[in-house]
């Protein structure tokens, strides 16, 4: 009798092992053939199952199938470490070159960590819970596997498979070498790896239980060349428009024709500097879109600081390239990480089929464009278990366009610089920094490798007086102790009785609500026939969506030139193509400051617009480090504009104030920037490099040097990453029919590729809600399950049009980038 892999729930059919382990070994290969770790990845899919061909397991799958309602208790057959074990006892061995245990080493840490996450080759405990389970774990029917295994995979053929895939392991290090790369180079190398494997398991699992015929790969090349000619004809198309002429449109259409010019350039890490209002959205689509089809790129990925920018950016694009199938949007996570903790002998695979389904549904960003956040993008690199990880491959061979890069958490930059520099380098992915506020990178300890003259735009600083639109005030010294909501309302209706709208920003959702309630008390405004609008991420993604953009969004009202207040939280301030004619803002990073510019007068209309800086009493900073110190970094440079205005080109927004900003700002958390972790002691960045102090550590103890030659603790850092610190749980909200619709269709039975697609859509409807927030909402009976436990929704009494969730325990800080 066959060994199983898996039993189809629809119709009973068998997936033998060995099917399994030869799909999943060329859907490995096929990944990882895209950087030249062919090999290494296939090897891992032909070994991860191995364990599977005992009399052990087919009788734990079949009596799972047998009895759904009370199966066999999880783990109780391990079947990923035989594979592992396999690869280590046959490869590191005495006498064997450290290329070759190297190899091993990081082909069976993939095999092992399949179901859970990769392991620590040296922990904090001093041990080595790689060799704990390659070695020490003793599997009662390992040498059945094994057998079973050599029937159809004869040893020969491994040994071939390993030879040349130690070949491709000593190409990578003399590359790494070569370009001077830290040793985090090769933790990420082993996750692009690991990528490979558990993306061609999931999918090979999925297309098995949906009985899915095989699909031919897209032509990218094809998809990207038919992209180019319909931007090409929207760009032609507003070159022809009545306003074409004005000289910011002129400007806007020469800095655009500088980006497609520079596609042509090899793949590199460049800089695009475009001011804000400047175009950039479609100048860096002109350039993803030239670049892609000139260098075979198989991708474009837009990474953004913050959901909002999302909405808007994808929808203009899409509106263009008239496919929505090919647009991807990636928000946030709807359904939380389901891989299990890391427990010793709990190693077997779940039958529960509703949670199977959700972890087959996950998205694998299979899509020629892809949209997603900042904290996306990190979580593929750092984050725990093997839900984000999956994502990586897709990463390598693509355009990678970074908007709003100065938002890169501070304690993430070592490990943002880090990743950027291994997709260059090691993904041949070609990388493009955007924004009009472009941090010092290459100056920190662990330093961007930027391209030579990386920079596309030629003559920044007279590409940045000809964009001048706004004069910054600097009111912070008139309100040393900080303005109230009262006193805050009152300057806005000064402002309100020389303009039609005021846009106003806040650092936190409570002081933003504040200000709103006051505003709707006050009888000038309630006289006056003035509109006074909300935004914060208290408000799911699809409502902001209508506030602003909506049949009677902020957008038409202002082009209409009707009266208009909005209150907002810094969601605002990038990527929103928003236009108001007084901005106030209150006092933060200058790069914040210079984004909130970014919304007064934004195409030129009027000559010079006014943007003030304030402070708000209202705003507790105890939860907000980066804003705070970026604050006083801002105010230093305020004391140097007025002591000596020309050293900063007589201009709070020019290149030479940001860059004396970021000096200041960059001097001052240089140690926060390698992510910190205060409970160990140690840096997260040092833990995936060298690990230097676990190792040290590791041969005090034990006398001797580690039996492994990899030392990175990756699963620690793994445990301790997190983007932004939010303790917050994504819940669905019932806005709007659409949103009652998906609560209720997600309370169904569904197959894993349409829970796929409402998972897709409820990125719309999904609010991250605070811990004690959640605990309020629990408390008042306010949310309930979906997906039996594994999503959380929200009653429509605690959702409101005016703030989104309502909830008594309302968080003081806004967090965006989720």
């Amino acid at each position: 009798m066959a060994y199983i892999a898996h039993i189809r729930q629809k119709d009973g059919e068998i997936q033998t092992v060995q099917d399994h382990l030869v799909g999943v070994q060329q859907g490995a290969e096929q990944a990882g053939e895209k950087i030249g770790v062919r090999y290494l990845a296939g090897i891992a899919g032909l070994l991860h199952d191995m364990g599977k061909n005992t009399d052990a397991f087919r009788n734990y799958i079949q009596e799972a199938v047998a009895h759904p309602d009370a199966p066999p208790r999880k783990g109780s057959v391990d079947h990923s470490t035989a594979g592992g074990k396999l690869l280590h006892h046959r490869y590191h061995v005495s006498g064997a070159t450290a290329q070759d245990k190297y190899t091993a080493e990081w082909i069976a840490n993939c095999i092992i960590s399949h179901h859970q996450g990769l392991r620590d080759y040296i922990s904090p405990d001093k041990t080595s819970p790689y060799l704990e389970r390659v070695v020490s774990k003793e599997l009662e029917q390992y040498e059945q596997a094994k057998e079973e295994f050599f029937k159809h995979n004869p040893p020969e053929r491994l040994d071939k498979l390993f030879e040349l895939a130690t070949t491709e392991l000593q190409r990578y290090i003399q590359i790494i070498n070569k370009h001077k790369l830290p040793r985090i180079s090769g933790s990420l190398l082993i996750k692009y790896i690991f990528s490979c494997l558990i993306d061609a398991d999931r999918t090979n699992t999925r297309q098995f239980e949906e009985n899915e015929p095989f699909t031919e790969e897209l032509d990218y090349k094809s998809f990207f060349q038919t992209s180019y000619e319909l931007l090409s004809q929207h760009l032609t198309g507003l070159e022809q428009g009545s306003k074409a002429n004005t000289p910011i449109n002129r400007l806007r259409r020469e800095m655009s024709s500088q980006c497609e010019e520079f596609a042509l350039r090899p793949s590199g890490v460049y800089t695009l500097s475009i001011p804000t209002g400047g175009g950039k959205t479609l100048a860096s689509m002109r350039y993803a879109l030239k670049h892609a089809i000139e260098h075979n790129k198989q991708r474009i990925i837009y990474i953004v600081p913050y959901t909002t920018i999302i909405e808007q950016n994808a929808a203009e694009i899409r509106s263009i390239l008239k496919n929505d199938d090919m647009i991807l949007e990636h928000h946030s996570n709807v359904v939380d990480d389901m891989d299990d903790e890391r427990k010793e002998g709990d190693e077997g695979e779940t039958y529960d089929a509703r949670k199977q389904n959700l972890k087959l549904a996950r998205d694998h960003w299979d899509r020629p464009i892809i949209f997603t956040t900042m904290v996306q993008f990190l979580n593929t690199f750092y984050a725990k278990g093997t839900r984000n990880v999956r994502r990586l491959h897709q990463l390598s061979n693509a355009v990678i366009v970074f908007d709003e890069v100065q938002s890169v958490p501070v304690r993430c930059i070592s490990l943002f610089n880090a990743a950027l520099n291994f997709l260059h380098v090691i993904g041949r992915s070609s990388l493009l920094l955007c924004t009009a506020t472009q941090p010092a990178l290459d100056f920190v300890k662990h330093k961007l490798h930027f391209s030579e003259q990386p920079e596309i735009l030629q003559n920044l600083d007279d590409v940045g007086r000809s964009f001048k639109r706004v004069e910054l005030h600097d009111l912070t010294q008139d309100t040393a102790s900080g303005w109230d909501a009262e006193e805050l309302s009152s300057f806005v209706q000064d402002q309100m009785r020389e303009v039609n709208s005021v846009l106003v920003i806040l650092n936190t959702k409570m002081a933003v609500r504040k200000l709103f309630e006051q505003l709707n008390e006050v009888e000038w405004l309630q006289d006056s026939g003035v509109q006074v609008v909300h935004l914060s991420t208290n408000m799911c993604a699809a409502h902001r969506k209508e506030v602003l953009s909506g049949e009677n969004g902020v957008v038409q009202r202002l082009a209409k030139g009707e009266r208009i207040i909005c209150v907002s939280t810094q969601l605002i301030e990038a990527g929103v193509n928003i236009s108001f004619e007084c901005v106030i803002r209150s006092l933060a990073g200058l790069d914040s400051i210079a984004q909130a510019a970014g919304r007064c007068n934004r195409h030129g209309k009027d000559e010079i617009r006014n943007v003030y800086i304030i402070r708000s009493s209202d705003e507790v900073l105890t939860h907000l480090p980066e804003i705070k110190i970026g604050a006083e970094k801002t105010e230093r440079v305020l004391h140097d504009f007025k002591e000596d205005p020309e050293s900063l080109g007589n201009d709070l927004l020019s290149s030479e104030a940001i860059a004396r900003y970021f000096k200041y700002y960059f001097h001052d958390i240089q140690d926060k920037m390698h992510y910190p972790i205060p409970k160990l002691e140690q840096n997260l960045f040092d833990l995936m490099d060298r690990n230097r102090y676990y190792v040290d550590a590791y041969q005090k103890k034990h006398a001797t040097k580690p039996e492994v030659v990899n030392h990175y603790a990756i699963a620690t850092a793994e445990k301790y990453f997190e983007a932004i610190s939010t303790n917050a749980t994504a819940v669905l909200v019932p806005y709007g029919e659409e949103g009652r619709e998906l609560i209720i269709d997600l309370n169904g039975e569904l197959e894993p590729s349409e829970l796929g697609d409402l998972l897709r859509k409820a990125q719309q409807y999904t609010v991250n809600i605070y811990d004690h927030e959640l605990r309020t909402l629990e408390k008042s009976g306010d949310l309930y399950p979906l997906l039996h436990g594994h999503v959380l929704a929200l009653r429509e009494p605690a959702y409101s049009e005016d703030f989104g969730v309502e909830s008594k325990g309302e968080g003081a800080w806004e967090t965006m980038m989720i």
